[in-house]
This record gives structure tokens, sequence and C-alpha cells, in this order.
């Protein structure tokens, strides 16, 4: 099966998305920007920041299917398992905007950025494994350092959110994640420009 029907609803999905987030922003009960930061000021914090990680998600979900050509049934439901999990945001990100960021709503919205970390993971692993392992998407995730290194930090910022810390420590992990993923994967970027030809070998980050 070709990949363009579940392009099109991973894009009408992620649109969706982030249309529900933007409506659920306060619109300020005042004219002056000292009411626009208190009535809407947190909610533009953390829209922005899903905005941003909804935006990465789809980036490489575009790059990664460039070079997959066709799916099957397992890469259907693994791409409906990534699109679950990102259409929970608008609600996390609300509730950690309502909570003024309490500990157990930002615990979960971290949550729910793991579970679309580990949903793309497995998605891209299923196309890897239909591909087989010299296949272009393969090389061009080589060791994958920097999808391990944005898990254990999104691991660490769970952590945070539940302990004695300041809370704000949790937040900068997630924030981090996603300053580190704000740039478009360019091993794979590489790949869908200049060719296969051109890609890391096998273990290259």
């Amino acid at each position: 099966m070709r990949t363009g029907r579940l392009e099109a609803l991973s894009d009408g999905v992620l649109a969706i998305i982030i249309t529900i987030m933007v409506l659920e922003l306060k619109i300020p009960e005042g004219h002056s920007f000292a009411d626009l930061a208190h009535s809407t000021g947190v909610g533009l914090l953390t829209y922005l920041l899903s905005f941003v990680y909804v935006s990465i998600y789809w980036n490489n979900h575009h790059h990664m299917f460039h070079l997959v050509k066709e799916v099957t049934g397992g890469i259907l439901w693994a791409n409906l398992g990534l699109l679950f999990a990102l259409s929970l945001l608008p609600f996390t990100t609300a509730w950690v905007d309502e909570s003024r960021f309490a500990r157990t709503p930002v615990f979960v919205y971290g949550l729910n950025l793991l579970a679309a970390a580990v949903a793309y993971f497995v998605l891209q692993s299923t196309a890897i494994r239909l591909q087989g392992p010299d296949s272009p998407l393969r090389r061009a995730v080589g060791s994958d350092l920097k999808g391990k290194v944005s898990t254990a930090v999104l691991i660490v910022g769970l952590a945070a959110a539940l302990s004695p810390v300041p809370v704000w420590i949790a937040l900068i992990c997630f924030a981090g994640v996603a300053v580190l993923w704000i740039v478009p994967d360019r091993r794979i970027a590489r790949a869908v420009v200049v060719g296969s030809d051109a890609l890391p070998a096998k273990g290259e980050v």
C-alpha cells in the first residue's frame, strides 16, 4: 500500500490538534498587556511548548515517509498509536494551564510527551523492520543517540515532577527536549535530499 492516505490522515489530525489547542487560550478580560499576561500568559507558554512538539513530530513524520514508500497494517496501527498520543496534548496542555503548573498535571503532561516519543519509536522501528536492516531509513537513523538522550531527559523530567524539587525543573527538561529536536533530523533530511548514497554508515549518529 502507498503512504498517501496515511500521510493525509496524519496531516489532518495534527492540524486539528493545533487548532483545538489555540482555541483553549483564554481571551483577556481587559485590553492591556497586563490583562493579557494575567489571563493568557501561562496558556500562551504551554501552547507554545505543545505547538513546538506537534511541529517536531510533523516535521520528522514528513521526512520519514519520504524514505518509506509503502505501508503495512503494522505501520498503519503504529501511526494511529502516535496520533492517539498526540491527540491527548490539547487535554494535558489545558490541564497544566488551568492548574498553573501543579505537579500532577505537569507529570501527566510529561507522561503524554513520553508516550508520543515511544509511539514514534515504535512507528520508526516498524518501518525499518519492513524495509530491512540495510534500508535508507535504518542507515539514516543510525544509533539514534538523539532519540535515546531525549527519552532519558523526559524520564528525568517525570521524576522531577514527582519529587520535592521545584516543578520548573521538570518543565525545563520538557522544553530542553523540544530544543534538541526543533531542527529537523538532518540525517533523514540529507537522505531525502541527496539520496541513499550519502547516508552515514551503520552506527553513525
